[in-house]
């Protein structure tokens, strides 16, 4: 079994138009969630052995924000990466590690929820992750393999889904 990790970067800000998207940073609310969303996944009991992440400014912003290390081994193809990106990366990437965290983007994590759980692995928790997978959002997955390689459709189970306003309700959509 192995286990995945996915941490979607947080509130990006969009008061700075004058840069590229690539180049966003976090809003002050985004800060917050990483950190907030940072301090959960120290809280959780998974010890990551990798993470692979986007380059992009807000990925690495989170990642800051939320001083969860490993130390991030970016990869390009993981900037607003498709399902079969992620997957190809996640395949190419895990190595020897038994407990894989990927930061990056919708709508590639949100469509993982979907490749990932097969429906008979489908739960409260998936429930929750298929309507949304918002900023600053965490999901863990057990998956059915024994090496990366094996990653394929409908091998994972959704075991924990976090978002910042399940930890604090100042950070919920209501609260812009």
């Amino acid at each position: 079994m192995k286990i995945l990790g996915l941490l979607r970067h947080a509130k990006s800000d969009w008061g700075e138009s004058d840069k590229r998207d690539f180049d966003r940073g976090l809003n002050r609310r985004g800060r917050k969630g990483a950190e907030l969303i940072g301090a959960h996944i120290r809280d959780h009991g998974v010890k990551w052995d990798k993470l692979v992440a986007s380059p992009a400014q807000r990925v690495k912003t989170t990642l800051e924000e939320a001083d969860i290390g490993p130390a991030p081994d970016w990869q390009d193809s993981l900037y607003l990466a498709s399902t079969e990106t992620i997957c190809d990366v996640i395949r190419e990437q895990g190595g020897d590690a038994d407990r894989l965290l990927v930061a990056g983007h919708n709508p590639g994590f949100g469509d993982m929820v979907f490749e990932l759980v097969a429906p008979r692995n489908e739960n409260a928790l998936f429930d929750e992750a298929k309507v949304k997978f918002p900023t600053a959002a965490f999901a863990v997955f057990e998956l059915d393999i024994d090496e990366w390689a094996d990653l394929a459709e409908g091998c994972g189970k959704l075991v924990h889904f976090a978002r910042p306003r399940d930890l604090d309700p100042e950070l919920g959509p209501e609260h812009g």
